[in-house]
């Protein structure tokens, strides 16, 4: 939540958020800033309704109310109105309630963001999953991100590679590691991926040595 402090807020931009940042002294700044914010709400917050919209609950909206914060600290951290977006998610048949401050976009967009935030959350878990990327050289903006695009350029041309060659009894891991450990080898990359040798190695590496060869 401290990295929020570190943020220089941009007016006019969207901070989507979970609710593990939900902290209404950082987000009255946000809105001080004019800045908005889109975050999801914990059950326990305790608000007053002022007002509420008509909404369509066909697309998924629950409610979408103008509130005011009404807990011992939280009225004096954000002593401002907010707005409140419920939401049903079908896919997933969760209830989702949101807070923002941007009163002017409608009620699903609100959602929208929100849900293209959770597109962030599994690009990230793809990163991890399959790029292999264990530790970066720079801590740059501009350098973590030409490892991740180089590291995103390398996958794709592996699974260019893959389809091109018909190799389907080879994942993509699997290939990578086949030239990882083939780097410095000068050989036809058929004969290096098709090679029983490798894929024996790769199918059947253990990293415990063995004291005895039966």
């Amino acid at each position: 939540m401290k990295i929020l402090d570190q943020l220089i807020p941009e007016p006019g931009a969207f901070y989507v958020m979970d609710r593990g940042y939900l902290d209404f002294r950082r987000l009255y700044i946000l809105n001080q800033c004019m800045a908005f914010f889109i975050i999801r709400s914990k059950t326990n917050t305790k608000f007053r309704r002022l007002y509420s919209n008509t909404i369509d609950k066909s697309i998924g909206l629950r409610c979408d109310q103008t509130i005011i914060l009404d807990g011992v600290y939280t009225a004096k951290q954000y002593p401002d109105k907010l707005r409140r977006v419920g939401f049903f998610d079908d896919n997933s048949a969760k209830r989702f309630s949101f807070l923002t401050n941007n009163f002017i976009v409608p009620a699903l967009v609100i959602a929208d963001l929100y849900r293209c935030r959770w597109q962030v959350e599994l690009f990230f878990k793809w990163i991890k999953q399959h790029l292999r990327i264990k530790s970066f050289y720079g801590t740059s903006e501009n350098a973590v991100k030409t490892q991740i695009w180089i590291a995103v350029s390398v996958y794709v041309l592996v699974a260019i590679v893959k389809k091109q060659m018909r190799l389907a009894n080879l994942s993509l891991y699997t290939i990578l590691q086949i030239l990882s450990v083939t780097l410095f080898e000068k050989a036809p990359l058929l004969e290096v991926l098709t090679s029983p040798q490798f894929g024996n190695n790769m199918a059947y590496a253990d990293n415990q040595m063995k004291l005895f060869n039966y």
